[in-house]
């Protein structure tokens, strides 16, 4: 028996290691060999590639495609038709299925709507990427990108909210009050 729910429309290949509590939704496949940790989400129409690997309590919103080379951290949000490639130079006639680039999310990141990352970079932990926003370069943790190509727009909590820094490079989440340091252009939490 099953720890995990899968609606009766999805499509879970074989060689996919599925947690705990984890949802798979309408007409989303499961590509072989995948692992899906504990509490994921994976929203309606979704396409999982295979040997993708997701950490605990990703989410996974309606019409995402994760393809092959893609790794998520826990706690992860991916939004909705949001995409990774995993070719930097895709052509029909040629098959580059050897040459496909590595991408890692880090653990806490979110990823809006209608966002592509181009393969090859890595999403910091806790970054924030904003609605139909187009990833071309590594993104530091803790920072917020928008725009095609992306830009850098500033810095964020662990929760989500603008970190406004001081003259000494201090701020404070709004929400829970817990303190960032800005040092050599890396945010870290210092308490």
């Amino acid at each position: 028996m099953n720890n995990y729910f899968a609606h009766e429309t999805a499509v879970i290949d074989d060689g996919c290691k599925i947690g705990e509590g984890t949802k798979i939704w309408h007409f989303s496949h499961i590509m072989p060999n995948c692992v899906l940790g504990q509490n994921c989400n994976i929203g309606q129409n979704v396409v999982i590639s295979p040997e993708v690997v997701l950490g605990n309590n990703v989410k996974v919103q309606n019409n995402v495609s994760i393809y092959t080379g893609v790794t998520c951290d826990d706690d992860v949000f991916l939004g909705p038709s949001m995409v990774f490639t995993n070719v930097i130079n895709p052509r029909s006639a040629v098959n580059r299925r050897n040459e496909y680039l590595k991408t890692h999310v880090g653990r806490g990141a979110s990823i809006g709507a209608n966002a592509t990352i181009v393969c090859g970079h890595n999403i910091g932990e806790f970054a924030f990427i904003g609605a139909g926003a187009v990833v071309t370069k590594n993104i530091p943790a803790y920072s917020l990108w928008v725009g095609n190509p992306a830009k850098q727009m500033g810095w964020v909590s662990e929760y989500g909210h603008r970190l406004k820094f001081d003259n000494k490079g201090i701020a404070f989440c709004p929400e829970t009050k817990e303190k960032y340091c800005l040092e050599n252009n890396n945010v870290k939490k210092i308490g």
